[in-house]
């Protein structure tokens, strides 16, 4: 007895310690398109603090449950579900074991695809003009279907338009790079990420040269409910036809013109003159009460010197939308969110798509590099804001930016009602816990 009682106890310890750095998260995939259990979809727990490392993986059997056993949690983690070669994440916050996923059949053609907004920004910097062009597409198929093609969304851009970074955000899910392949037209480009039930936003920035006066002839590549238009006040704004626009309420320092219903090929062409730029985001972020969580400052990885030294990275937010603008308020909102988020979810995603292109030259790349795009070099006076571009955001902004993210996603559940107390109270904290924890490791 007195020989075993020892190796008893140590393995009564081994087992206890064992326990408490394991996690079993349990759930269910669905088919969201047959309504049906996804059997034998291979589900993912993966780190995003980590550079998207795979932690564990299990296939859901024929109910489409699954159980993953994994390290206990360090912060919060993604679940992934992949299905007819599309990725379906969603974060698992760190106390929570159990989660459902929804899954999409796949088709290169797909009914109930829409237009939403169009949403441009403008401002100068010395003979720059800079511009910052959000699109919102809405996936409306019934029914739900993802759209996966080689060019799931094409836009064109003005002549001399040279393309310095592009983002793409899925529903509910984090912005992630982009690049848009040109097509065989000029200014005319393509994006390959897929369309998920839901709306999904592509954020195009770009410059082009300026003397002070320059005309447009959008070309519109679909229809879409809203074309805005955002410029300095201090520019002036002079349509061909002023029947095609209505003048907002203006923001404050900024001049804002709508054009409801634009269709392809509708005369939407006008004419800027004049120099200027937008306010800063900073300013009018706490003029709006827009402090904490949804700041955005520096301790948040959104500091207004990283945003003003790239291209196009001075088009800060609008301040508070007057009444007449809030139907747009949240497009014209998201157009300054550059912050280049899940550069985890984009080395994955990148990887996935060169095994794709390797198969298919002539297919137009997803996710890739910045530092690969093909462009032609900037002009001499923009090349440091070109070059401040290109550079690779480090670890703990990535992360930091992704709480600033979750934080402010959580806040519009909350809004909307989509959350109640207890869970809003709970999500929370988890990511206050984490950003604590981020900002703790970025000061060491």
């Amino acid at each position: 007895m007195r020989n075993t009682r020892p190796a008893s106890l140590l393995l009564s310890v081994l087992l206890f310690a064992a326990a408490a750095f394991a996690d079993s998260i349990t759930g269910t995939v669905t088919n969201a398109t047959t309504g049906k259990p996804a059997a034998g979809v291979a589900v993912t727990l993966v780190d995003p603090m980590g550079g998207m490392s795979e932690l564990a993986s299990a296939k859901a059997d024929a109910q489409g449950r699954f159980k993953i056993d994994a390290p206990a949690p360090q912060g919060p983690r993604l679940v992934r579900a992949e299905r007819g070669g599309v990725n379906y994440f969603k974060m698992l916050t760190p106390g929570t074991t159990t989660i459902d996923l929804s899954v999409y059949d796949a088709s290169p053609s797909v009914e109930g695809i829409s237009g939403s907004a169009d949403v441009l920004k403008m401002q100068t910097q010395g003979s720059v003009l800079q511009a910052i062009e959000l699109f919102a597409v809405k996936n409306a198929s019934a029914p739900p279907r993802t759209l996966a093609a080689p060019a799931t969304f094409e836009f064109t851009l003005p002549e001399g338009a040279q393309i310095d970074a592009a983002d793409a955000q899925g529903p509910n899910g984090q912005p992630i790079a982009a690049t848009p392949s040109p097509t065989k037209e000029k200014n005319h480009y393509a994006f390959a990420y897929a369309l998920k039930p839901g709306e999904t936003r592509f954020q195009v920035s770009y410059h082009m040269p300026y003397s002070g006066k320059a005309s447009f002839t959008p070309r519109l590549t679909r229809n879409f409910d809203h074309y805005v238009l955002v410029i300095p006040a201090t520019m002036t704004f002079a349509p061909k036809d002023a029947k095609q626009f209505q003048a907002m309420n203006n923001q404050p320092g900024s001049t804002v013109e709508v054009s409801i219903h634009a269709q392809t090929g509708q005369e939407l062409g006008y004419t800027v003159s004049g120099t200027g730029t937008i306010p800063e985001e900073a300013t009018q972020a706490a003029d709006s009460g827009g402090g904490g969580a949804m700041g955005g400052g520096p301790a948040m990885g959104g500091s207004t010197a990283a945003n003003e030294s790239r291209p196009g990275g001075g088009l800060g937010k609008p301040g508070e939308a007057p009444d007449g603008l809030a139907k747009y308020r949240w497009y014209i909102l998201l157009v300054l969110a550059v912050v280049l988020v899940g550069g985890g979810i984009w080395t994955h995603e990148r990887s996935k798509q060169e095994q794709v292109e390797a198969e298919d030259e002539p297919e137009p790349r997803q996710l890739t590099p910045r530092s690969s795009k093909k462009a032609r070099p900037p002009s001499p006076a923009y090349a440091p804001a070109a070059a401040t571009a290109a550079a690779q955001p480090a670890p703990s902004n990535l992360l930091l930016a992704a709480l600033k993210e979750e934080l402010f996603e959580l806040e519009i559940e909350r809004q909307q009602g989509k959350l109640s107390p207890e869970e809003y109270v709970k999500a929370r904290t988890a990511l206050e816990q984490t950003l604590q924890r981020a900002l703790a490791r970025k000061r060491s």
